[in-house]
């Protein structure tokens, strides 16, 4: 146990260094408590953006270099955020962690506080609006140089790799259209010209990627979806070394004010407890929703990676050990046809979040990706009948009866 500091309540910490033999769940159920000297059960909230110190040296001290529970203010650091930042970096097998306020603000975070004008990025090109407006609007606007790849295909990220090529960046399992990059491979490239590999894990989850073995550098998430899990909070988190996170992202972030509420860290602590059975769930009843659906006449494709229809599934099964918690098919009759489905539909709600106890469908034409032209979203496989699944925590066999009134109706 790590003593509180002279003259204060400080905590009672169970560090890292006693906690390599716990496995995931046991993990994300205790990793990185910090109790104050009540010895509450709970994780503690502490609503406070400011700190008191004994004295003005001890203020002094605090600000060349605060001990690992000193505190200075929210924006620098909270206890409740940094017990959520210890738990998350344990599961991902990083040193650190730096919770933001958004999974944007961490995808823009990580990048944008590595990179400076003439620096070269590359990057697959399916991603996920929001991320595509950083890479081709924001960063090239200060004079970043973005090359853009097909994700799967390794020649593409061989040839636009170059010495000098400061980082690579792409989602692991691609929104919307669940394309996998292979992370140890491209990895391996970019590492050979000395970038960092920046990984977007969100499909992927926590629990069905271990993308820091693998070879990745600095994992966000956006832990609004799965972390989360019940549509409550927006949150992200840049995952990496410690010299990474504290030495670039740390001193962004916390003068551009991005980083994550106390009370919003509270919710994605409580939300990490049933994680991975929440995750391993999904996933069973996706497989069997993608099972269903395939083949239906009503349906040109559907795409699983867990199925062996999916040209990259060895790839889901050798990287993640699962096919996700997410699918997509595309409907025959295009939009028209889509939205009746969406419509007719009655557990399934529509929305354009993900990751939530609650099954959510997205039509990412004229939601997430719509403002991509159309040239580009046909590349990229965004059809006018795609739709996007996220599968929840109901009955899988309710779920497949309501696809299929979904289908009927169309």
């Amino acid at each position: 146990m790590t003593p509180a500091p002279s003259g204060l309540p400080g905590f009672l910490c169970r560090g890292p260094e006693m906690t390599k033999e716990w496995k995931t769940r046991t993990q994300l159920v205790h990793e990185g408590s910090r109790r104050s000297q009540y010895g509450e059960m709970a994780e503690a909230i502490f609503l406070t953006q400011g700190f008191v110190y004994e004295s003005a040296e001890a203020a002094e001290a605090r600000f060349i270099k605060p001990g690992p529970d000193e505190f200075i203010y929210a924006r620098y650091g909270n206890p409740t955020v940094r017990m959520f930042e210890d738990r998350i970096a344990a599961i991902e097998g990083t040193e650190d962690a730096f919770a933001t306020a958004s999974g944007m603000a961490a995808v823009s975070g990580a990048l944008t506080s590595m990179l400076r004008a003439g620096d070269h990025v590359v990057s697959s090109r399916a991603l996920f609006g929001s991320c595509l407006y950083i890479l081709e609007e924001v960063l090239t606007r200060y004079g970043v140089q973005v090359t853009f790849v097909d994700g799967v295909d390794l020649a593409e990220w061989r040839a636009a790799c170059v010495p000098g090529t400061k980082a690579v960046f792409f989602e692991s399992m691609s929104n919307p259209t669940l394309e996998l990059v292979d992370i140890e491979a491209v990895s391996a490239i970019a590492h050979g010209v000395g970038a960092i590999v920046v990984v977007d894990n969100v499909f992927s989850t926590p629990i069905f990627s271990n993308a820091v073995a693998q070879g990745a550098d600095v994992v966000v998430y956006s832990t609004t979806k799965h972390i989360d899990g019940q549509g409550r909070a927006l949150g992200g988190v840049i995952c990496g070394t410690r010299d990474f996170i504290r030495g670039v992202v740390e001193p962004y972030m916390k003068h551009t004010g991005g980083s994550m509420s106390p009370f919003t860290a509270w919710i994605m602590l409580n939300g990490m407890v049933t994680l991975d059975l929440r995750c391993r769930a999904m996933a069973e009843a996706a497989a069997r929703v993608a099972s269903a659906l395939e083949g239906d006449a009503r349906l040109t494709r559907v795409i699983y990676p867990g199925l062996y229809s999916h040209p990259q599934a060895d790839l889901a099964a050798r990287q993640m050990g699962s096919g996700g918690t997410m699918l997509a098919f595309d409907i025959a009759g295009g939009k028209d046809a889509a939205f009746r489905f969406m419509n007719a539909l009655e557990i399934i709600k529509i929305s354009n979040n993900l990751g939530d106890a609650k099954s959510i469908v997205t039509h990412p034409a004229t939601t997430t990706h719509q403002r991509l032209p159309e040239a580009q979203k046909a590349v990229l496989g965004i059809t006018p009948g795609l739709i996007r699944l996220s599968v929840g925590l109901e009955d899988a066999q309710d779920l497949i009866a309501d696809l299929q009134a979904g289908l009927a109706a169309i």
